[in-house]
């Protein structure tokens, strides 16, 4: 069986605050950490209400104070928002904490609207165009210094800190294959260009110094639970969200409901619309086994970076819990 991550968003709940949805993050990353989970990634979103992780780096810092063996990383980084050498900084600073244990995941999306991502930057200098070479400043900085280099991160200069390129279009597998990158697909909530994108990827790698050969890890929302019912009646809250980021109305996430298909037929939209999560596995243990095994032999990742936006934290738990007895089951069988 390929090897699962965590990928958590550090959802702020309806009733709850940042505080508490940060000392979550790092319960679950605990706790996945016990259960035999890669990574631990926290993604970079702004102006989300329902999102505690926009200060990424200090996120991570505050996990990895917490655990001691498993990955920390982001995914990702929206490097149009920042300096390269400022997420060089950071996250050779995070290297230098918890050597052994970075990864750095780079999007090129803003992450955000347009008016934020103005505020973000003060000015549009920086942009989506730019973000390969941006990439590639920022990859410099993690080199051993030169004798004329008059710029350089510290912490930084000289650390393994491994870059992954984060995309949900062909354009992210492009630069990824031509830099030699393992490439993270976010088929958990753009799905559309997976199997385009993945192809493209594979088709045109170009060895480097950090990758010899494609590494692909794709995003999947799983929630599960003790039986298929008490499952989707808990992946009702991240319909919620959809929902309501789709009518312009974020905010944080919402306890799950019974009445979800009302809720989409008000806003003129069926569950069965949401193509952003059409790759989610939603069930009891065994539904999420074979939604698993499904999704591994269609696809043929190498690993599998899991999400699960779920209202209570102990369900959320028990969810991968669950995941990860369900991966360990299909090992065994393999």
């Amino acid at each position: 069986m390929v090897p699962l991550s965590v990928l958590d968003l550090s959802p702020i709940i309806q009733g709850a605050d940042a505080r508490q949805a940060l000392a979550n993050s790092l319960d679950l990353a605990r706790h996945a950490e016990r259960l035999g989970y890669r990574r631990f990634w926290m993604a970079e979103h702004h102006n989300m209400p329902g999102v505690a992780s926009a200060a990424t780096a200090v996120c991570l810092a505050h996990v990895g104070q917490g655990t001691s063996t498993i990955r920390i990383g982001a995914g990702g980084i929206m490097l149009p928002n920042h300096a390269p050498l400022v997420i060089a900084e950071q996250f050779g600073t995070l290297e230098a904490l918890f050597p052994g244990r970075v990864d750095l995941g780079l999007g090129r999306a803003p992450g955000t609207d347009q008016l934020t991502a103005r505020a973000l930057r003060r000015t549009l200098i920086g942009d989506v165009d730019r973000f390969p070479q941006d990439v590639v400043e920022l990859m410099a900085y993690f080199q051993p210094l030169r004798p004329e280099q008059r710029v350089q991160a510290v912490p930084g200069a000289g650390l393994n800190v491994p870059v992954w390129i984060l995309g949900s279009s062909t354009y992210g597998a492009q630069l990824a294959a031509a830099l030699g990158l393992p490439y993270a697909f976010a088929s958990h909530f753009a799905p559309a260009e997976l199997e385009q994108a993945i192809a493209i990827y594979r088709q045109r790698f170009e060895p480097s110094e950090q990758l010899a050969r494609p590494y692909v890890m794709l995003g999947l929302n799983v929630v599960a639970a003790e039986t298929d019912a008490e499952a989707k009646r808990l992946f009702t809250s991240i319909q919620q969200a959809f929902l309501n980021l789709r009518t312009g109305r974020p905010g944080p996430l919402p306890p799950p409901v019974d009445d979800i298909e009302a809720r989409f037929a008000a806003a003129g939209m069926t569950p069965g619309m949401q193509g952003a999560l059409a790759t989610a596995v939603v069930g009891g243990p065994e539904t999420v086994r074979q939604g698993l095994a499904a999704f591994v032999e269609k696809h043929a990742p190498d690993e599998v970076i899991v999400t699960a936006q779920i209202y209570d934290h102990a369900a959320r738990l028990r969810s991968f819990d669950i995941l990860a007895r369900a991966a360990g089951q299909l090992a065994q069988a393999a």
